[in-house]
């Protein structure tokens, strides 16, 4: 029998993935890039010059290199499941950004603009949570072990990846989070809760974040939770100039992955080259 992909070797990669210890989200994301290859196959054999033809298809189609890669790392991982190495494809060279492009990367001020027009539209849970996010660097998944046990204490203890590290609550926002807590009467366990009590999705939180884009006027394309990581990040580095410190702090174990948060925006790296005074 030849080697094609079906939904009983999917269902079982998904399993592969959880029992490796992959996040919810990453096993997601994996089942998702294999499902779109599975319908492209629509039933044929898996060669070498498919996967081939399908990585040339995500580039015609206009995916961003780093998506390919992504994809690819998806496709790469089933292959390794399921012993077919002789498959695995070579992801896209990317050259280091020097500068990130002004109109995707969010500014301090329209941080402050998103957190400001949350508060007018009284909705304090979100207002606490973009401020959590930025306060931190935590990723949005990582927003379920704010626990009031972990606020009291002011220190969260985050368990993600088979990795685990403290992350500390500034004063402030401890502050706030407990005020917060007291109001709406939360005895324990997860801070930032639905209705019925269970954990807001990463979901919840986009859709909302987006709803205030218009009020705040900060273009849509830059509200989304992780560039609130991603602002955290740079001012950080800003004032600490420590990469190795803020890796440890975003949980990254590749310093490679923390260089992409803190590069400058596109007017920040004009200012320095203006500076430089190298034209007469």
């Amino acid at each position: 029998m030849g080697r094609i992909i079906t939904q009983d070797i999917i269902q079982k990669f998904g399993v592969w993935l959880r029992l490796g210890e992959k996040s919810k989200n990453t096993v997601e994301k994996y089942i998702r890039d294999v499902m779109a290859f599975y319908e492209y196959q629509n039933g044929m054999e898996v060669t070498k010059e498919a996967v081939i033809a399908y990585k040339q298809q995500l580039i015609d189609d206009g995916y961003a290199a780093r998506s390919v890669n992504s994809i690819l790392s998806s496709l790469n991982s089933l292959f390794s499941f399921l012993g077919w190495h002789s498959l695995g494809v070579k992801s896209l060279k990317l050259q280091r950004q020097v500068f990130c492009p002004e109109e995707k990367e969010l500014t301090k001020a329209e941080y402050e603009r998103l957190c400001r027009t949350a508060q007018k539209n009284h909705n304090e849970r979100l207002y606490l949570i973009l401020q959590t996010i930025c306060g931190t660097g935590i990723r949005v998944s990582e927003l379920q072990y704010i626990t009031v046990e972990a606020v009291k204490s002011g220190e969260v203890g985050v368990s993600l990846k088979g990795k685990t590290r403290s992350v500390f609550l500034v004063k402030k926002l401890q502050k706030k989070l407990l005020y917060y807590i007291a109001k709406q009467k939360i005895k324990s366990g997860a801070v930032f809760v639905t209705r019925t009590g269970r954990p807001v999705s990463r979901t919840n939180i986009w859709r909302e974040m987006k709803a205030l884009c218009a009020k705040a006027d900060v273009n849509p394309n830059k509200v989304f939770p992780h560039n609130l990581r991603h602002l955290f990040a740079r001012v950080f580095y800003g004032l600490e100039k420590d990469i190795a410190r803020l890796a440890d702090i975003l949980g990254h174990s590749n310093i490679n992955t923390t260089r992409i948060y803190i590069i400058s925006t596109g007017i920040e790296h004009r200012k320095r080259m203006e500076s430089m005074r190298l034209v007469l």
